[in-house]
């Protein structure tokens, strides 16, 4: 027998104990393992209930950087004409869509946790940062079958006599994928606490992360940048990522530090978990 919050609990069989906690920096990490299967269940059930009910299903990963592609080439390509380092338009614009992608992917959908979960988390006990987990695992599954289309398309411009020049950056590719994860989560936590309060911050969200595509080096290389506006542009933590991802497999350009990428991404992402972790608690009286 034993005594918890001031009630004498005879059944000595308890193995979770769930009760308040006002500290910030209670994170919890060890209960994200403890619900493991859970993660899995719902990445399961969310890539499931996407595109059961649509007529080509799974073909849409393909579909939509194909025609986004296509649609980059003519206009910026074909219309304006900005180069691209004398890299295929096709190869260079779906490089950088998948990765683009992927990270508003993390960052849209998280974004929107509270308000799209909040009927199952007033009912029922679970780590409240399983979903945005969740999240993340299913843009990254949607991204090796993107890349599987952008290993095709290189492929085939292989075999029509294109040059490669890839280097060990290469072996970078997982640590970029991880950073672009990590960066799309930390800002997306930050969105979803501050969303609970303020909504119409989410009608933003969208607006916002197409200007900062046009921020980042997706539709034109970085040489095209201004040298006055390098120092500012590179501010942006994607820069280094998808010009290390074309450097990497065309070897065209020069790689880009990522140290303050990644003392960034380190931020947002720690801030993001504290100010989620804080707001979980109390989000059911404002959403």
């Amino acid at each position: 027998m034993r005594r918890m919050d001031n009630i004498m609990v005879k059944n000595n069989d308890w193995d979770l104990v769930i009760k308040s906690n006002n500290r910030w920096l209670d994170l919890k990490f060890a209960e994200l393992w403890y619900y493991r299967e859970l993660i899995f269940l719902f990445a399961k059930r969310d890539f499931v209930a996407t595109y059961k009910q649509t007529i080509l299903g799974p073909i849409w990963f393909f579909i939509q950087p194909l025609v986004s592609t296509v649609v980059f080439s003519i206009i910026f390509g074909k219309i304006a004409k900005i180069p691209t380092n004398n890299i295929p338009h096709y190869l260079f614009y779906l490089s950088g869509i998948i990765f683009w992608s992927f990270f508003s992917d993390c960052l849209t959908q998280t974004s929107s946790t509270f308000s799209a979960n909040a009927g199952i988390f007033g009912k029922v006990y679970f780590p409240r940062l399983i979903v945005p987990l969740t999240i993340v695992i299913n843009s990254l599954v949607k991204l090796l079958i993107q890349i599987i289309l952008f290993l095709s398309f290189l492929i085939y411009y292989l075999s029509q006599g294109m040059e490669l020049n890839s280097n060990y950056y290469l072996f970078l590719l997982p640590v970029l994928l991880l950073q672009t994860a990590m960066l799309g989560l930390g800002f997306g936590l930050v969105i979803s606490s501050l969303t609970t309060k303020y909504r119409d911050l989410s009608m933003l969200v969208s607006f916002g992360v197409t200007l900062w595509m046009y921020a980042t080096p997706v539709v034109y290389p970085l040489s095209e940048v201004p040298t006055s506006l390098l120092s500012l542009y590179r501010m942006n933590p994607l820069v280094g990522i998808i010009t290390n991802f074309r450097y990497a497999v065309w070897g065209v350009g020069q790689p880009e530090s990522m140290f303050f990428s990644w003392v960034f991404t380190f931020i947002i992402l720690f801030l993001g978990i504290i100010v989620f972790t804080k707001v979980e608690k109390t989000f059911m009286d404002t959403v």
